[in-house]
């Protein structure tokens, strides 16, 4: 045989071997999946969803503050820049373990010149070494070469780490993707009460009003010595109680400001969200298919992938059973003379081979082997477990939508009632059919019930927000 067809037969063989992988086939692990969701079986999609874009969810609430808002999270939101951050750097990776499955090329150059502070200097050999015998006034040596190394990636190490880094890679894009959902529900979960609270700070404005025209009635009524000093006292606390309150409004609201602020990237001594009328809009969210939920959720996107990653650190730890092996070649020049050091004479060439292969290290490669089986168990159980948790949050907030759609119904009517028997109750003192501590009774049951109805939207909306996080932030295919 020929060395021509040695070395293409050495060649084939080499190529045929790289890149296979002594990883287990990877197939998704498996989650028991419902045929419908138990809280809503006969839900069905809704209508306003079709002229949202995928992923823009927040426009179902038809307030162009919060869209606006929701933009800058995407671009000034700190948390979201560091998260990107680490998905670049997982794709740097990626690229940078690509690398490894090809040579590696260099080129060097060197120049040195070999002389004496006395009368003679010494000559440089041509094994390089210096002889104190020689009497030239100086010797120098010149060398190019340009080298390569490679490992073939005969047992699919190096595959199998490109594959691992490429599913990380993945996983990092995914948590990117949940972490811009958690920012987005975040910023409008805080916007929504933001708003309720400059809800109730009107309501209590107007329930001050209210008291104090009861308290000038009351005085003016003691002072006339139709009533005693006891009502007078009693309109003053519950003004002074309803002042108090609405202050308190005026902290929570400052609070959620803040927090607004640092949503979108901004200082919150700078940052200022000026009063605007409450959109008390409740978004019909669209149905999904269970079996989709898998696909559309990020979080259980990010953990499969890691599940992926995790099979093929298997492969990469059994790869170490087997010997690794390593080609390096050099071609150059070197001479004493810069002239003439291209010339066929002055040319240098090497080839090289190198193997390796571990005899014996009592159990340790089995021992990182089984590591890397029961950290795959583990992404296997934490894989199932995210899924689980992503169907009990769908069935809560299902839960939680179709309730609370029954309870605001009743607490505007209560409200209704309450506001009517508060009007009825003041006539009634006026007329001097009953004491201003029945007054007192009602108007502190009507204020409660105007309160509780601004707290059953928020609590529609919020749970309209965090079923649409459930979802996975989208419906469209």
């Amino acid at each position: 045989m020929t060395i021509a067809k040695r070395a293409w037969l050495i060649g084939s063989c080499t190529v045929l071997l790289v890149g296979c992988s002594l990883s287990p086939t990877y197939r998704r692990p498996q989650v028991d999946i419902p045929a419908s969701f138990k809280e809503e079986p006969g839900w069905q999609a809704a209508a306003p969803a079709d002229a949202v874009a995928r992923g823009e969810w927040w426009k179902l609430f038809n307030d162009p503050v919060l869209n606006d808002l929701q933009q800058q999270v995407l671009v000034s939101n700190q948390n979201l820049a560091a998260a990107k951050a680490a998905y670049d750097q997982s794709r740097g990776l990626v690229r940078e373990l690509r690398s490894s499955l090809l040579p590696v090329v260099s080129l060097s150059a060197s120049g040195t010149k070999v002389g004496s502070f006395g009368e003679g200097s010494p000559a440089v050999g041509s094994t390089g070494t210096v002889s104190s015998s020689s009497t030239s006034s100086g010797n120098a040596r010149y060398a190019v070469s340009i080298g390569a190394s490679w490992e073939p990636d005969l047992w699919g190490r190096i595959g199998d780490s490109v594959r691992q880094a490429g599913a990380l890679a993945q996983a990092s894009a995914a948590d990117l993707t949940n972490a811009t959902l958690a920012a987005q529900g975040e910023l409008a979960l805080d916007y929504v009460q933001l708003r309720s609270l400059e809800a109730q700070e009107r309501v209590l404005s107007a329930t001050i009003d209210a008291y104090q025209r009861a308290l000038s009635i009351t005085q003016n009524r003691y002072d006339s010595g139709v009533v005693g000093r006891t009502d007078v006292l009693q309109a003053e606390t519950a003004l002074r109680n309803a002042r108090a309150d609405n202050a308190d409004l005026g902290r929570q609201r400052a609070v959620f400001e803040h927090a607004i602020a640092v949503l979108v990237g901004v200082n919150p001594s700078t940052f200022k969200l000026p009063d605007a009328e409450w959109v008390r809009v409740i978004p019909d969210v669209p149905a999904v298919l269970p079996a989709t939920l898998l696909e559309r959720r990020p979080d259980i996107a990010s953990a499969e992938r890691r599940v992926a990653a995790a099979n093929f650190s298997i492969g990469i730890e059994r790869s170490a059973f087997f010997p690794s092996i390593s080609l390096s070649g050099d071609a150059g020049y070197s001479g004493r003379n810069l002239g003439s050091l291209f010339e066929s004479a002055n040319s240098v060439w090497s080839l090289g081979l190198t193997g390796a292969l571990t005899l014996l290290d009592f159990g340790g490669r089995s021992a990182r082997v089984d590591q890397a089986r029961a950290a795959y168990e583990q992404t296997v159980a934490q894989y199932r477990q995210t899924a689980l948790l992503a169907f009990q949050q769908i069935e809560d907030q299902l839960a939680a939508v179709r309730v609370l759609k029954f309870v605001a119904s009743e607490r505007e009517a209560a409200a209704v009632a309450a506001n009517r028997a508060e009007e009825i109750s003041r006539n009634q003192y006026l007329a001097g059919q009953i004491g201003y501590s029945d007054v007192i009774v009602v108007q502190t049951a009507a204020l409660s019930a105007r309160q509780a109805e601004i707290q059953a939207v928020v609590d529609q909306q919020s749970a309209a927000i965090g079923l649409i996080q459930a979802l996975g932030g989208h419906w469209s295919e």
